[in-house]
């Protein structure tokens, strides 16, 4: 008789962000005729840069013609959007980054999830808390966390590392040695960032330690600060201890069309072992590449043409975030992010949970956002909105919030 992979079963409830869903379609469905705005899952509203429909085309064409026609992608991905990634997000940056330590990939959150999967089941992992449930779920999955305790809503073998209102919403270094750290920075769920020199401190422990830092810069396109790093990489000694994550999905759009990538340095090893190996491995092994027009869009990215426009759509994101910031305070709420990040941070109000606030917003503003307490025990108590809706729906929003 088959057996089941029963790591499955530890996880409690379903995906937040399906649970979201649900809920919603439920409030849809008995009340058709309200207009609900959402302003919960990350999902971006702008249209695709002129520049990269452009280079989608063109590479559609190319795809009809026996000459141009391609099949599978190379395995780290081709060479002309990986060379871009290396000139234009590190070179430029003062960071030496090889193309064969660039793997493109279908976005963050594959990456995010299936990283753990080089590293063996007894490492033990360190999370920011709150976090993106990315993180955490697929370890569970991997059997890696041990027992969840619905009191204290935590894994027994998980390193919390607590982001209060007190530490700026960022994380301290763990007085327990984790093997593996999570750190996502511009933050998602808060907003929060942390200076270069913190960060630096982070590469200095996680060097010292022997740990890995696994480190998701999904969202540095929307950093405003000169003291906030881009990667980090332009921390010193970060080749030795760190792998970082990017996406296109909130710089460019690319949420529905699906392009990111991973970088795994050569010089970041267990003993005699380059973990740039092992994702090589996996990579060829699990995956077949993302289709050639896809990253041809995502060479598009870094043109003078795609770099004005995607600065301009970057901008009208920010734009909403300060109208979300500046609303909320208007209104007497405490909030924090939307600086150098697309989401906004609040504490729910009268001592209310984050899914009490959840379903006054959605009944009384029918506004849709996402409960604190979904991104782990710390996030109780707050609430997470996003700038990437329209600016007309993010300006009734807040209206709303406001006459609530």
């Amino acid at each position: 008789m088959f057996k089941i992979n029963e790591n499955y079963l530890k996880l409690p409830g379903s995906y937040l962000f399906s649970t979201i869903a649900k809920k919603v379609a439920a409030y849809k469905q008995a009340n058709p005729d309200e207009a609900v705005i959402s302003l919960g899952i990350g999902d971006v509203t702008r249209p695709l840069a002129p520049a990269i429909i452009k280079r989608l085309h063109d590479a559609v064409d190319e795809m009809a013609d026996e000459a141009g026609f391609k099949g599978y992608a190379p395995d780290l991905g081709y060479s002309f959007l990986r060379e871009a990634i290396a000139e234009h997000d590190y070179k430029a940056r003062g960071v030496d980054i090889s193309i064969d330590e660039i793997f493109i990939s279908d976005g963050a959150k594959s990456d995010s999830g299936n990283i753990q999967e080089i590293f063996g089941q007894d490492n033990k992992i360190a999370v920011c808390d709150p976090v993106y449930p990315v993180y955490v779920d697929t370890n569970v999955m991997a059997g890696r966390t041990g027992t969840y305790d619905a009191g204290s809503e935590r894994w027994s073998d998980v390193i919390y590392m607590p982001c209060t209102k007190e530490t700026g919403f960022a994380p301290e270094l763990p007085s327990e040695t984790p093997d593996l750290i999570y750190l996502c920075f511009p933050n998602n769920p808060t907003g929060s960032t942390i200076t270069k020199d913190q960060l630096q401190e982070w590469v200095d422990y996680a060097n010292k330690s022997g740990a890995c830092i696994i480190y998701d810069a999904a969202y540095e396109a929307y950093i405003t600060e000169d003291n906030v790093a881009h990667s980090i990489y332009e921390c010193e000694g970060a080749k030795t201890c760190a792998i970082e994550i990017r996406s296109f999905s909130k710089n460019a759009g690319f949420t529905g069309t699906r392009l990111g990538f991973t970088v795994v340095p050569k010089e970041l090893k267990c003993g005699d072992v380059t973990l740039n190996s092992l994702w090589a491995r996996r990579h060829g092994t699990k995956f077949n590449g993302v289709p050639y027009i896809i990253q041809q869009a995502g060479a598009a990215v870094y043109t003078p043409e795609g770099k004005a426009q995607l600065k301009e759509q970057v901008g009208y994101y920010q734009r909403n975030a300060k109208i979300i910031y500046d609303g909320l305070k208007e209104a007497g709420y405490s909030v924090s992010g939307g600086v150098n990040a697309p989401y906004i941070w609040l504490e729910t109000p009268d001592n209310m949970t984050s899914w009490e606030f959840f379903d006054k917003l959605l009944n009384e503003a029918k506004v849709v956002g996402t409960p604190g307490s979904g991104f782990g025990p710390s996030g109780e108590g707050y609430f997470r909105l996003t700038a990437f809706g329209t600016y007309e729906n993010t300006v009734e929003a807040v209206d709303r919030i406001k006459r609530m």
